[in-house]
């Protein structure tokens, strides 16, 4: 069994006209640094893929403070417009290529994260909250998701 962890970057400045140069807020890297320190507790991350958006590489950056990435690499399947199967494809390929990593951190936007927890694991379509983790177990022999649970800044 493999753990996948998908997280939403933490708060960010607000909308501009280039969305993918919008920053992290103070705010935005407490919650990353926090919910870091919360991953490195219960579920350490062995494998990152992020979005290329700047909040979402500041979010992955206070992360990997307490972590130890086997592999890494920025996705642009994972923006805010990306297509959930095409990303969900990627990952699942990903998994069965790095077979050393067991626990996978996604960090994207809204509304990818939502969609993507639906397209591995039907019926469960979860609101997150900025730096929101949704928690979910995947059988890579069967290709079989199941939603465990979402943990928010607030709330660890």
């Amino acid at each position: 069994m493999k753990t996948i962890l998908i997280m939403r970057h933490g708060e960010a400045t607000p909308m501009q006209a280039d969305d993918a140069a919008r920053n992290l807020t103070q705010t935005g890297h407490t919650e990353a640094e926090k919910m870091g320190l919360w991953l490195a507790k219960h579920y350490p991350p062995d494998a990152l893929l992020v979005s290329p958006y700047i909040r979402a590489q500041q979010t992955a950056e206070n992360v990997a403070k307490n972590a130890e990435f086997k592999f890494s690499e920025t996705c642009s399947d994972i923006v805010p417009e990306g297509k959930p199967q095409i990303a969900a494809d990627y990952l699942e390929t990903l998994i069965a290529a790095h077979s050393q990593c067991n626990t996978w951190l996604v960090v994207a936007h809204m509304p990818i994260v939502s969609y993507l927890v639906d397209q591995l694991c039907p019926g469960n379509m979860p609101i997150f909250n900025t730096g929101a983790i949704a928690v979910i177990s995947y059988d890579e022999r069967t290709q079989r998701s199941q939603y465990m649970s979402i943990n928010a800044p607030d709330n660890v």
